[in-house]
């Protein structure tokens, strides 16, 4: 039994040992919204997780797709507004990560992608009107994503990173069309794993 047990354990750190390119990495971040825009007036970040597939090296570029989801919350807490509004971001994105052995533990990367901005309107309970029969409403808002991203290995697995995204927001329905509501800056900073 102890030998059947023994053989998938050592395949497993055999390959973890061996394997000199690593195809995934999972990331967390906090994402802080900056800027004169309608985002960092309103929202405060609370997380912002990512998972990341490298695709294809040519060196010294790997390539790749990565997708990140943040959650911020409505940072104006009035109790007077009937609404109450959540934000969650989906981030689609190719990337390119630049390796270059004089610098082997620093990384750099550009991605670009597409952004969905998911707003979960609720009502305020402080006007009665927020039991479990109320309803709530979405709405979504997307745009363009040009991402920058700066990455140190602690070790072989874990990194640290900070990343700069620009998101171009179409506007729609009666939405001025104005910077103050189509771009959208964030930084983010936090923790990586590569397995």
């Amino acid at each position: 039994m102890l030998q059947k047990l023994f053989l998938p354990f050592l395949f497993v750190v055999s390959f973890n040992s061996f394997s000199q390119d690593r195809k995934f990495s999972v990331e967390l971040n906090y994402p802080l919204a900056v800027g004169d825009n309608f985002i960092a007036e309103n929202y405060h970040g609370v997380i912002e997780t990512g998972f990341r597939f490298y695709a294809h090296t040519v060196s010294p570029v790997k390539m790749g797709v990565s997708v990140n989801g943040a959650y911020l919350k409505d940072s104006e807490g009035d109790p007077y507004n009937p609404l109450y509004v959540d934000l969650y971001t989906i981030q689609p994105r190719i990337f390119g990560e630049l390796h270059i052995e004089s610098l082997s533990r620093f990384h750099t990367s550009v991605g670009l992608g597409y952004s969905f901005f998911i707003f979960d309107v609720l009502p305020n309970d402080h006007f009665g009107n927020g039991g479990p029969e109320s309803k709530g409403s979405i709405e979504t808002q997307k745009g363009f994503n040009l991402n920058l991203g700066l990455s140190y290995d602690l070790s072989k697995r874990i990194y640290v990173q900070v990343q700069y995204d620009f998101v171009k927001l179409k506007v729609e329905n009666d939405i001025p069309d104005i910077t103050y509501n189509t771009n959208i800056n964030f930084i983010k900073a936090g923790l990586g794993y590569r397995f």
